[in-house]
């Protein structure tokens, strides 16, 4: 007997669908690896220290004691509990454990988000550059991504009368991120009252993406969710990949109004069931337990901001603003000639620094690099040593 090789018939929209560049260079760099170079990873987002050991403790002691079967689809109560807590005190409003849903890292928030609440044809708003997921998913959903800039000018914030222009009849949702990925830059309270006055009371949700809130240099964080009248129209996404260093874990969480958090639930239903017992285990000590490894851990960022950001302000055709929250630096290399993708790639073959070009995170971020800080002193000091030779050599 013979089989016929069928062709494989892709739905339309998955033509639309977008990636995270991050791992395609990180696989590109982990095969330079492989023959036998040696790479410097500063592509990739995420923190290069281990997660807090009381929090390893409970995950393991949970393994032990029998969480490893199907949890609520929302989360376990004492987590949604704990979390709701937390960000009834860190954003000064009144959450309640039915208005937050677990959820397995931060993208299915996202996702959910369009899928519950974008129709075909509706227009939502994103930063720009911003991550790229954002426009991945409402291209995927046949939506109108329609980008607001952050310019270099404003510090990458948002141009509150910009985007006011850009709101229409058929804007659906508006989404904001601060700290933001991958420019570092900050949306000031004031900014987010104005914000918020801009949108009044039109029919528009806003999906506030506040996973760097806990790495923050300069000021306090402010969500819209805390103006009067925005908790209700406002999905806040936060969760423990970069607070806690929990990448691998695979744990976000979204804070809704109860109606949408029960759709939410639905959606977790119908897409992965729940999220690991053991893991929310591991989450309750997080959120519960000693805060001090996360603080020592926003302290090294901003040290390891300092030293990067002024290194690269010392190499010919680089400039860098000093980011206020995050771990990214987001330099300048107009003066450098180079096409960002272009320079990106030679940086990663000629020197074995792996970072990505801006425009991995849409059309605006022409004209840029992002570098991740989440690597030591030391290595960040190699990268920038290894960056100013080839510059002397090439520009």
């Amino acid at each position: 007997m013979t089989t016929t090789q069928t062709q494989l018939r892709l739905a339309n929209r998955m033509s639309r669908l977008g990636t995270e560049t991050a791992f395609e260079v990180l696989v590109r760099a982990r095969g330079l690896e492989r023959q036998g170079r040696n790479i410097i990873h500063l592509e990739i987002g995420e923190p290069d220290m281990d997660t807090p050991a009381n929090v390893v403790d409970a995950c393991v002691d949970a393994l032990r004691k029998g969480f490893t079967h199907y949890g609520p689809a929302a989360g376990l109560p004492e987590l949604r509990e704990a979390i709701a807590a937390e960000v009834s005190s860190s954003r000064g409003i009144k959450v309640s454990p039915d208005e937050v849903v677990i959820v397995p890292g931060g993208k299915p928030i996202i996702f959910f988000t369009m899928l519950a609440l974008v129709e075909e044809g509706d227009e939502v708003i994103y930063p720009n550059p911003g991550f790229p997921i954002y426009e991945s998913m409402i291209n995927f959903l046949g939506a109108k991504a329609v980008p607001i800039p952050l310019r270099e000018e404003l510090d990458f914030r948002l141009d509150v009368n910009e985007l006011a222009s850009l709101i229409s009849d058929r804007t659906r949702l508006i989404i904001l991120n601060s700290p933001e990925n991958p420019t570092g830059g900050i949306i000031p309270k004031s900014d987010v009252e104005d914000i918020a006055a801009a949108i009044g009371d039109r029919d528009i949700m806003l999906l506030s993406d506040e996973i760097y809130s806990r790495l923050l240099f300069e000021g306090k964080p402010y969500s819209i969710a805390s103006v009067e009248g925005f908790k209700d129209r406002t999905i806040i996404l936060d969760g423990f990949s970069k607070t806690y260093s929990m990448t691998g874990w695979r744990m976000g969480y979204g804070v809704m109004r109860p109606d949408l958090a029960a759709q939410f639930a639905r959606l977790m239903t119908n897409s992965n069931s729940c999220t690991a017992t053991f893991t929310q285990m591991a989450g309750i000590e997080a959120v519960r337990g000693d805060q001090s490894e996360p603080e020592k851990m926003r302290q090294e960022f901003q040290r390891r901001r300092d030293v990067f950001v002024d290194g690269l302000n010392h190499i010919k055709g680089f400039s860098c603003r000093l980011p206020k929250g995050a771990f990214y630096t987001f330099p300048n290399i107009k003066q450098t000639g180079w096409p960002s993708k272009k320079l990106a790639d030679a940086l990663l073959d000629d020197t074995g620094v792996a970072g990505l070009s801006g425009t991995a995170f849409g059309a605006f971020g022409e004209g840029y690099l992002r570098f991740s800080v989440a690597n030591s002193v030391e290595n960040l000091q190699q990268a920038l040593d290894r960056i100013d030779q080839w510059t002397k050599k090439h520009l």
